[in-house]
């Protein structure tokens, strides 16, 4: 995956209560500043009764742009800690706004900086973290009786399992990084003595398997 970068999965959320005031971050994968503002715009009319609408993003495979605003916190205790967990995680072509429900009880300055890194974090957990690079998209048929072992050769490659029909035989559709369609190829002419016989659907980028964080 060398040739490819990190981003987000998918578009989610998550939420905690620190001292009554209610924070809510929220991430979302964004290929252009206009999609991170976009999202942004529709998180703040989502919630427009928040008191604090804290966000960050940085759009580009080199981080070309990268933008970030404390949205009336103290400087640098918002926007930047947002910002500075997207960077430590390495995630690019994404964005996170951070929502905050003031309790009534005033955090001081390290206490906001904790919370907004919190939250930044909650965010890219719930959306997923992983690699995007370049994969090929394989079909194949087999008989049902070896429809297990694919699963596990398909794994073996670091391959995603897309999809699986059944009828008269199996037609199974998986996603393969690198050398992963020659490799499974491979296996699969030893295991089916040369019965089974990937076909091509193309290449394209795509997230690979989720990152723990």
């Amino acid at each position: 995956m060398q040739d490819g970068y990190k981003t987000l999965e998918r578009e989610a959320s998550d939420s905690f209560i620190i001292k009554k005031s209610r924070f809510t971050g929220y991430g979302s994968p964004a290929r252009s500043e206009q999609e991170a503002l976009d999202f942004l715009a529709r998180i703040r009319a989502e919630t427009k009764d928040a008191n604090h609408h804290c966000y960050a993003y940085i759009i580009g495979r080199n981080a070309g742009i990268m933008r970030y605003s404390d949205d009336g916190e103290p400087g640098g205790t918002a926007g930047l800690p947002i910002i500075e967990t997207m960077k430590a995680r390495g995630v690019v072509n994404c964005a996170v706004v951070v929502t905050r429900y003031f309790g009534g009880i005033l955090l001081g300055a390290g206490g906001l900086t904790r919370a907004y890194g919190k939250a930044a974090r909650d965010a890219l957990s719930a959306a997923g973290v992983s690699a995007m690079g370049l994969w090929e998209q394989v079909q194949l048929e087999c008989d049902y009786g070896l429809l297990e072992r694919v699963k596990l050769e398909i794994a073996a490659v670091d391959g995603i399992l897309d999809d699986v029909v059944y009828a008269a035989r199996v037609t199974v559709t998986a996603s393969l990084p690198g050398d992963g369609p020659q490799r499974l190829q491979q296996r699969l002419t030893e295991l089916s003595a040369g019965s089974v016989t990937l076909q091509s659907l193309g290449q394209g980028l795509r997230p690979g398997p989720r990152e723990e964080i």
